[in-house]
């Protein structure tokens, strides 16, 4: 090998040739994926996150569209041109976008728990369940409770009777949650 090819190759792998191809598709996919976001928001909070004009236009158009293939193509489009802008442009709306999927995530965790305990305070082992409670959250009106739960079982067994009850406790223990308890039972 001579040496004047060695230089050439070390001057090759000197060369800055940017972000490779595969690093380029991961970037464009994620362009996408975000614009596929924001096409799925509601209206209204939609217009409390600071896009750009003809972004926000572009989401408009993509609304439009019923068509699954069109729609498709026009949000390529779209995320295309968010590409054209700089990255910090939509950084505060990739923040604010993963926060509220955080909390969302920590709001459904939170009513499902709810939802279990109701459910174990309605089942075979209601009365464990209530003692628990109590037992956690000294200051709950245990009567009131008591006949919500004999009314919401009363409720399940007759079919045309809307569940009122049913709703009333998950209410009480929302209210609970809400209060800085924790509600686990």
């Amino acid at each position: 090998m001579s040496p004047s090819r060695s230089r050439n190759q070390h001057e090759l792998d000197d060369t800055d040739y940017g972000p490779s191809r595969s690093q380029q598709r991961r970037e464009a996919l994620a362009v996408l994926e975000l614009a596929a976001q924001l096409v799925e928001l509601p209206p209204t909070r939609l217009g409390k996150l600071d896009l750009p004009d003809d972004v926000r236009d572009e989401i408009a158009n993509v609304r439009r569209i019923p068509s699954h293939i069109a729609r498709k193509r026009q949000l390529a489009f779209l995320a295309k041109l968010m590409r054209r802008h700089d990255d910090e442009a939509f950084a505060a709306v990739r923040a604010e976008l993963g926060e509220n999927r955080e909390k969302q995530r920590q709001e459904t965790a939170a009513m499902h728990r709810i939802e279990a305990l109701r459910e174990r305070l309605l089942g075979d082992d209601g009365d464990d369940a209530l003692s628990t409670l109590l037992a956690e959250h000294p200051g709950t009106d245990r009567q009131h409770l008591r006949s919500l739960i004999r009314q919401a079982r009363i409720e399940k067994d007759t079919p045309n009777k809307p569940p009122r009850a049913y709703r009333e406790i998950f209410q009480v223990l929302k209210e609970l949650a809400e209060a800085g308890d924790s509600v686990e039972g």
